[in-house]
């Protein structure tokens, strides 16, 4: 994939919420989703205080979630682990791993937050501003909001509420476990992406899209690195 630049990367955490400000006021989170049919899903995995970075992304088909593609990247952070900002030490990794890819896909459904992030500028709305691609945010805690309970099965979902906002979906993905976090990220309305969650479920609580990177990520952590 040919990934042009939106803005350095070189940024102390004062300028990257300042960042995060000023990108929030571009993202789309009113237009349908129309078509998809490769949706690719994105994972990061590291211990907190090292700068090694794990990143997987897998493309599927979303007819029948099966394997188009796969590619990941091991690669250092310079950036520090702070919640709130960990789409400026998650993103340039994963970007590494689109930029590899052969299939662009339609969709793609993160590991994060999305629109549901204290100033609306999760991990997958800073990722969809950086593709151009419409992006998903699913995400297995809460970071801001509040919510009922939903119901324990399959396809039940509340709204998540930031006082009077409606900033994502609290949505139960299999019968009695707990529920998913899911907000849009970046072109597609946060009905669209509920929907494409719950259809890429294939009996776990992970939708595959997800699942897949998830599991691809751990993979990677566990092959033997060269120096």
């Amino acid at each position: 994939m040919d990934i042009p630049p939106l803005h350095s990367w070189n940024l102390t955490p004062t300028a990257a919420v300042a960042l995060q400000r000023q990108l929030a006021t571009k993202i789309d989170i009113k237009t349908p989703l129309d078509r998809c049919e490769l949706i690719a899903g994105a994972d990061v995995s590291y211990n907190r205080f090292s700068p090694i970075c794990y990143a997987a992304v897998v493309v599927l088909r979303a007819d029948d979630m099966s394997m188009v593609e796969s590619q990941h990247v091991v690669a250092r952070s310079t950036f520090p682990y702070i919640p709130g900002l960990l789409s400026f030490r998650e993103i340039p990794i994963v970007l590494q791993a689109f930029a590899k890819l052969r299939h662009r896909p339609d969709v793609v459904m993160c590991d994060g937050q999305g629109f549901a992030h204290p100033r609306r500028l999760g991990l997958a709305c800073h990722l969809g501003l950086w593709l151009d691609l419409p992006t998903i945010g699913c995400a297995k805690s809460r970071l801001i909001g509040t919510h009922r309970e939903p119901g324990q099965k399959s396809g039940s979902r509340t709204p998540l509420r930031d006082g009077n906002d409606v900033i994502g979906s609290v949505v139960r993905t299999k019968l009695n476990v707990k529920p998913l976090y899911v907000s849009a990220g970046h072109l597609i309305d946060l009905a669209s992406a509920v929907r494409l969650v719950l259809k890429s479920c294939r009996g776990y609580r992970l939708p595959e899209p997800t699942r897949q990177a998830h599991l691809r990520v751990n993979e990677v952590r566990q092959e033997p690195r060269t120096k």
